[in-house]
């Protein structure tokens, strides 16, 4: 049985609209040393995420570790044209607030990511639309539920 596709209401953190699919995150990530700017890759060691590519993406995670380091590193990813073009997240705090305006991407917060993630499992999701305070999730044609 497909998934249905989902529009999920949420706070917006910085205005805008995005289109891509989604890189979806099981566990926070670090601002300083938990991301590469120069490669757009999570390279924090223990993150199961590890490795993957934010770049041109929706990057979906349920928080951010504090750091002031969120700033600087969304800054130079955004430079360096390898920034998300989006993201979604559970909590946000005022380091990860900071990097989000540097960063400059549409962002929103969102209290339940289950349109994402189902018991621990990361959903086959195709595409991600940020827009307007809603996020609209489409699944891939082949998914289960």
């Amino acid at each position: 049985m497909a998934l249905p596709d989902r529009t999920l209401t949420g706070h917006v953190l910085v205005a805008g609209r995005a289109a891509g699919s989604a890189l979806v995150c099981t566990a926070p990530i670090s601002g300083w040393g938990g991301i590469d700017p120069a490669t757009g890759t999570i390279t924090e060691i223990t993150h199961p995420q590890r490795g993957a590519s934010f770049t041109g993406r929706i990057l979906v995670m349920p928080g951010a570790k504090g750091s002031s380091g969120w700033s600087g590193q969304f800054h130079l990813a955004r430079v360096m044209g390898t920034a998300p073009v989006a993201v979604v997240t559970r909590s946000v705090n005022s380091k990860l607030a900071v990097g989000l305006v540097a960063l400059q991407v549409p962002a929103i917060q969102l209290d339940d990511l289950d349109a994402f993630v189902s018991d621990g499992t990361v959903l086959p999701v195709s595409e991600v639309t940020v827009a307007g305070g809603r996020v609209h999730v489409r699944y891939s044609p082949s998914s289960g539920g």
